[in-house]
């Protein structure tokens, strides 16, 4: 069965509401394109590079490889910041209005800094509702801050604050090791009238834009995958609960759950009513089967529902430290089963983000590359602060961690600016820095009122 199959079962209403928090979904990230995605081109641009036109193409190409070829990990570390709770009881009216709210609250808050030219980061924007409509969500349900998964929130949090002073601190000491290195001056003034750089930093600095290009598609585009996959399972919960594209992960799963069980059960005390209760659910529905086209759907959501009800109680049971090591090689095939997008999903994504990078981005670029600084970006400043922009997002890749392209490239023109001496202006620099305090709490208050005013019609 496919998604218009599935989509098709639904009554006018539900479907309407389907494919409006599509729509939403899909335009936070072609938003994200042209708010975010400008930080890649600002030093091809305005070093003389490319023209614009074909930097934003080419920005665009590489954003849309970098969401076909990113994988997925990241996407599910911004969708676990959610409450455990709602995950597994995800086909409620709350979860979708959930998803709604924060998405509408990140569309409303990229586009009113865009307009303003500040370039805020999408991930804070992102992670801010979030956390916004799980604390509500808690709140209006009496379980006091329950709402979030604090302990992802802080790792995700670490790193977006992290991250910023990483591109300041590592741009400023590679254009201070290029100074020391090579003997260029033309590298370090503004360019003047016509100038072109070197042949070989036009190079460094196309193949840093598309690295960041490239980078920022892998990161940020899993962000709109993972909350398209909710948006999927709260209305088809049925056709998505499980990974149907590799329906062979039912054997793998079972064989997981029956290996876990057997482990704790070498120690009665570890092996909680809860988890026995999680792991029996998986085993007794998947027991004989040899693909997910055998399970039913109503079976299927059983199966997802006990995968991380299991997570929820291992967290909170207290298993020594050689029961975990032991049972966490069997945790990958249950997570491959409930944490996977559909392709069509990763290629709508890829267009969104690709086709929103060339359209918009003026405003943002003039910000960071006339507005950081006291004087014009030189070349070798574009170099740094894009090449240490790349390699910091594609290391939080590797590290499944969400960082913001927009931070970390400003912060790392910034840096570059107090190396060379050139200074930086005090004022854009104080609202950039105002608009990166204001992102969280202001997505927060703004999610949040949007899921208080959404919950009465269904809470």
């Amino acid at each position: 069965m496919t998604f218009w199959d599935a989509a098709s079962a639904l009554d006018p209403g539900h479907l309407l509401v389907l494919a409006i928090a599509l729509v939403v979904a899909f335009a936070f990230e072609f938003i994200n394109g042209f708010h975010d995605t400008a930080n890649a081109v600002t030093t091809v641009i305005y070093t003389r590079t490319l023209r614009p036109t074909p930097a934003v193409l080419y920005s665009g190409v590489l954003n849309f490889l970098g969401v076909l070829l990113g994988g997925t990990a990241v996407a599910f570390s911004i969708v676990n910041l959610l409450p455990v709770d709602l995950l597994i009881q995800g086909t409620s009216g709350t979860a979708l209005v959930m998803i709604l709210s924060l998405l509408l609250a990140g569309v409303v808050w990229n586009l009113s800094t865009w307009y303003m030219g500040l370039p805020v980061s999408s991930s804070h924007t992102l992670i801010g509702a979030i956390l916004g409509v799980g604390l509500t969500h808690s709140l209006l349900t009496d379980q006091g801050g329950v709402g979030v998964n604090w302990a992802k929130a802080g790792e995700v949090l670490l790193a977006l604050i992290v991250s910023p002073a990483v591109g300041f601190g590592l741009a400023a000491g590679l254009l201070l090791l290029l100074k020391a290195t090579v003997r260029e001056p033309r590298l370090y003034v503004p360019p003047e009238g016509d100038d072109r750089p070197p042949r070989w930093i036009r190079g460094w600095l196309m193949l840093t834009c598309g690295g960041v290009s490239f980078a920022h598609g892998s990161n940020d585009g899993q962000k709109g995958m993972g909350l398209i996959l909710l948006v999927l399972i709260g209305f088809l919960p049925a056709h998505y609960a499980v990974n149907i594209y590799h329906p062979e992960l039912a054997r793998d799963v079972y064989q997981s759950a029956v290996a876990v069980r057997d482990i704790l059960e070498k120690n009665p005390k570890e092996l909680t009513p809860e988890l026995r209760r999680d792991l029996d659910t998986v085993v007794k529905t998947l027991d004989g089967k040899a693909s997910f086209a055998d399970v039913s759907p109503e079976e299927r959501w059983e199966v997802r529902q006990a995968v991380y009800s299991f997570r929820k109680h291992a967290a909170e049971a207290r298993l020594s430290p050689g029961t975990r090591e032991a049972i966490k090689p069997h945790l990958a095939a249950p997570t491959r089963a409930v944490e996977f997008v559909p392709l069509w999903v990763v290629v709508g994504v890829a267009v969104a983000l690709g086709v929103g990078t060339t359209i918009g981005y003026k405003r943002i670029v003039v910000t960071v590359a006339e507005k950081i600084g006291k004087t014009h970006l030189t070349y070798a400043q574009g170099a740094a602060a894009e090449l240490v922009a790349a390699a910091t997002i594609m290391g939080a890749d590797v590290l499944h961690m969400p960082v913001s392209t927009t931070h970390v490239l400003s912060s790392g023109v910034a840096g570059t600016m107090t190396a060379n001496g050139s200074g930086v202006q005090a004022e854009t620099v104080k609202k950039i820095f105002l608009a990166w305090v204001l992102t969280l709490p202001a997505a927060m208050c703004l999610a949040g009122l949007l899921f208080a005013v959404g919950w009465q019609f269904v809470g």
